[in-house]
């Protein structure tokens, strides 16, 4: 990876998760870290999902995932080994793929298993000066695993994908009990840094329903910005590339620029309070 030089701000950590599937994890994790680097921000997209979605929708092929985030789950290659450069300027992917399915056996039968991510960044911290990212967005599997534990107990914060659509709160109360049990065991600093509501239909009722739903759950915590149910979001990954690369002038890009922003400033907000 090209030398990028230490940010100003200290890097920032967040666990994309949710343990519903197809709430736009991924879709998020490969947009936003877009919309950031857009900005200026130098931004690390960590992909633990045994699928690999985020990987491949930033065209890195199976064959040029030499050293992925397994590798740096089992302790056998540091963090900056797994660096790949994305098309996208100022944003670079660990990798992950299918081997990361059979993790948690692996991992619970050695030490400090729930650490391992944590411990790895903290050594890169360590050998590069504090690094040289802003962010650090880890996309999550849809599932609360050894992989989620580790991505919560590495972050600063967890930033929570919910689909505006029937049976959108279901599960969340046992992610919140999971947030609740990393935060007293692991992670005391794990904070929720917002709730995104995503695939938002203007055309339906049942839509706004939800998203009303969710405020009334999270208050301050939702962000303003919804992310709509756009075409363009959906066909960008079959083409390698983020639907900001895609077709920035598509509503679902539109709005992961807005949702950049607003986190952005979010961030402004809470930074003497994380300091």
């Amino acid at each position: 990876m090209s030398h990028l030089n230490r940010p100003e701000a200290p890097l920032r950590t967040f666990a994309i998760a949710n343990q519903k599937g197809g709430v736009g994890k991924t879709t998020t994790a490969i947009n936003l870290g877009t919309a950031l680097a857009a900005t200026g921000k130098r931004v690390l997209v960590l992909d633990t999902d045994p699928q690999g979605n985020a990987s491949t929708g930033l065209d890195v092929r199976p064959s040029d995932r030499v050293v992925t985030s397994y590798d740096v789950l089992v302790g056998e290659r540091p963090l900056s080994a797994a660096f790949v450069e994305t098309k996208v300027p100022g944003l670079a992917l660990v990798p992950g793929d299918v081997s990361l399915s059979g993790l948690e056996t692996e991992l619970m039968s050695g030490l400090r298993p729930q650490f391992r991510l944590r411990d790895a960044i903290a050594a890169y911290c360590a050998e590069n000066a504090g690094g040289e990212f802003d962010y650090i967005l880890i996309d999550c599997p849809p599932s609360l695993n050894v992989l989620t534990v580790n991505a919560m107990t590495a972050a600063d914060a967890v930033l929570v994908p919910v689909q505006c659509e029937f049976f959108a709160l279901e599960g969340l109360a046992q992610l919140m009990e999971s947030i609740r049990i990393v935060q007293a065991n692991l992670n005391p600093g794990l904070k929720i840094q917002g709730v995104v509501l995503t695939m938002h239909d203007k055309r339906t009722a049942l839509s706004d329903q939800v998203a009303n739903e969710v405020r009334k759950y999270f208050a301050d915590k939702v962000y303003e910005t919804m992310i709509p149910r756009n075409v363009r979001l959906s066909e960008a990954p079959s083409h390698g590339m983020p639907a900001i690369v895609y077709d920035v002038s598509a509503p679902g890009s539109k709005a992961y620029i807005a949702l950049a922003r607003e986190l952005i400033e979010r961030e402004r907000l809470l930074a003497p309070a994380a300091a």
